[in-house]
């Protein structure tokens, strides 16, 4: 299974076109807020999509859980979670909806780490990035599960490997 995670375009549409084109097999596209557009514009036929902090459409969904092959994931921009502080909120969340993934977006900052069972990561600012990794220019997410393992890589702009940012996770 293959997803790949995008968040926080803050008006970049054609980024959003581009990573289509870019990870054009995968099993389900999610992004995690801050797009600044409208709920129904037509980019968001591919994406699953949240609510976030600049987004005024209240269509969107604050929160979305969704299986895709067998995975629960669960994903939320996060504002309204406290993740600039911590992931505690997120996590109790997130282990409610019963997920093996959690996506979420707002701080800017790539990462990705696992808590009791539960991937949780943060694709980045693809078009706005903060942080350590904020001189790459923007990174999405490419997420793979097997029975055994959750495997995440970083992406660039370009559709190429951020360098050194992969992590495996054994499934427990």
């Amino acid at each position: 299974m293959k997803l790949v995670a995008v968040s926080d375009t803050h008006g970049d549409h054609q980024i959003l076109e581009t990573i289509l084109t870019q990870q054009p097999d995968a099993d389900a596209y999610f992004y995690a807020g801050d797009s600044e557009f409208a709920a129904d514009d037509p980019i968001f036929d591919h994406y699953v999509a949240v609510r976030g902090n600049m987004d005024f459409d209240s269509a969107f969904p604050l929160t979305v859980s969704q299986t895709v092959a067998g995975v629960p994931v669960f994903m939320t921009h996060g504002h309204r979670f406290g993740v600039n502080f911590s992931l505690n909120q997120l996590l109790d969340a997130a282990a409610k909806a019963k997920a093996r993934i959690v996506i979420f977006g707002h701080t800017h900052q790539l990462g990705v780490e696992q808590h009791d069972g539960m991937v949780v990561l943060n694709p980045g600012s693809i078009s706005q990035p903060r942080g350590q990794f904020a001189r790459m220019g923007g990174t999405y997410a490419v997420i793979e599960a097997t029975d055994e393992t959750i495997t995440v890589t970083y992406y660039l702009r370009s559709g190429q490997p951020a360098p050194d940012l992969k992590r495996r996770f054994a499934l427990k």
